[in-house]
């Protein structure tokens, strides 16, 4: 268990860490959604980006690199306003498609309920489809998230960013305050974004990694600690051994809030969380979503 991780809750008592923000995944469109909703949260006076602790998974963990760094909240929320062909997205269009779903429902099944053996089932049925070409290559993918992080490290800032280790299944923290501070960040987040089937698995140090949702949508135990969680999550769900981030704050019984999609984004957001073209509708309407709530988050957050 050298990671420090265990099947169970994540367990984190960092004294310093009184307020937590956890990003879950949810795609390009969640990318914008999550931005979108913090720069209107900012603009009305609750900033969650000031966060002791910030957890990013998937999607998020390109949000939480963003926010944690010294890019103005606003600037990366116009950004998310670009068009592809304004930001030289010429990637092919990428979906999780039926097959994908396929994978994923067989992968559950065989796992009977252990959410480690699911990601080493997964895990594999990644690395060979990669192999097979069937997947962009790694420095393909590197190019495409070098797009959203291109430049950035790790600053000061206490960020997680999650991944799942594909020989044992479990759960993955880097950040320069976890047990792999000699993990780079672009290799952190490329890590976590690996969706598996879709995206290349990433090597790292003699390792291969998955997307951090393979364990949870937001990961959020890993706030564990916090007096304070505050979670955006594009897609809120548990199936089977999946736990929601709604779930594991529960049990963690945790102070907390779990923001996800209202109707007017889920529209924007549309059938395909990969489709680029849907980010500046899903970053618009992640804005008009926030003031409903403020009052919530301000009496909670402070």
């Amino acid at each position: 268990m050298g990671n420090g991780f265990s099947r169970g809750t994540v367990r984190h008592t960092d004294p310093v860490t009184k307020r937590a923000l956890v990003l879950g995944g949810g795609g390009i469109t969640g990318i914008a959604w999550e931005t979108g909703l913090l720069a209107g949260l900012a603009e009305a006076g609750v900033d969650l980006t000031t966060a002791d602790r910030v957890v990013g998974t998937s999607a998020g963990s390109i949000v939480g690199a963003q926010v944690t760094s010294a890019i103005p909240l606003e600037e990366l929320y116009r950004r998310q306003l670009l068009t592809p062909a304004e930001l030289g997205d010429t990637a092919p269009l990428a979906s999780i498609g039926p097959a994908v779903a396929a994978r994923f429902a067989v992968a559950l099944l065989r796992a009977r309920g252990d959410v480690e053996r699911f990601g080493r089932i997964l895990g594999r049925q990644a690395v060979a489809l990669t192999a097979k070409g069937r997947t962009p290559t790694v420095a393909e993918r590197y190019e495409q998230v070098a797009q959203r992080i291109g430049g950035l490290e790790w600053t000061d800032r206490d960020l997680v960013v999650t991944a799942v280790d594909v020989e044992t299944g479990r759960l993955v923290a880097f950040g320069p305050r976890g047990p792999h501070p000699e993990v780079s960040l672009e290799d952190a987040v490329n890590a976590s974004c690996a969706v598996p089937c879709v995206y290349p698995p990433i090597p790292i140090g003699g390792r291969t990694y998955v997307d951090g949702g393979a364990r949870s949508g937001a990961n959020a135990d890993l706030a564990a600690g916090a007096d304070t969680v505050v979670v955006l999550s594009p897609l809120d769900r548990g199936i089977g051994p999946i736990r929601s981030a709604t779930r594991q704050l529960e049990e963690l019984g945790v102070p907390h809030v779990v923001i996800t999609p209202d109707a007017g984004s889920r529209a924007a957001i549309g059938k395909n969380v990969l489709d680029p073209a849907a980010r500046p509708p899903s970053a618009r309407a992640g804005r008009a979503q926030a003031p409903a709530h403020v009052e919530q988050l301000r009496a909670l957050w402070g």
